[in-house]
């Protein structure tokens, strides 16, 4: 968008214009008349797409290092259920499988995530050693969070 003055617009011939007498005698400054000004506004052709705009947060370092404890153990999760269930990591299956890690924390005491854990792992096909090796490393994990 151009903005501009008229091209009309001169100032040199208001000097008389701009000043005159107040009644007590003092000369005063005016401003120039309005009708010789105005603005042209020019329309471009071109149209810039509207930038997308993200909402980003600010979190405090402790709660970033908490962040990004939980997402490694989330991950390791991930890739001990793909080796459980003998599943390729692009293969678009999913694990027959879910472990919900809050609903682990929400529980009260170790047997009973170990519990849980073996209904969820029933389906599995590894050896009962490697099955048992998983659950501890992942209720050993679960704690530090």
């Amino acid at each position: 968008m151009d903005c501009g003055v008229a091209s009309n617009y001169s100032n040199a011939g208001s000097a008389s214009q701009n000043s005159a007498a107040s009644p007590n005698g003092m000369r005063t400054e005016r401003s120039p008349s309005k009708s010789g000004l105005h603005v042209n506004f020019s329309e471009k052709g071109e149209v810039k797409e509207k930038r997308e705009k993200f909402l980003t947060a600010k979190y405090g370092s402790h709660q970033m290092t908490l962040i990004r404890k939980r997402l490694a153990v989330e991950m390791w999760l991930y890739d001990e259920l793909q080796k459980l269930y003998d599943k390729l990591p692009d293969s678009t299956e999913s694990a027959d499988v879910e472990v919900d890690i809050d609903e682990l924390l929400d529980m009260d005491s170790c047997e009973e995530r170990r519990n849980h854990l073996l209904k969820l792992l029933a389906t599995c096909n590894k050896s009962p050693h490697e099955i048992s090796n998983f659950m501890e490393e992942l209720l050993a994990k679960i704690k530090t969070l």
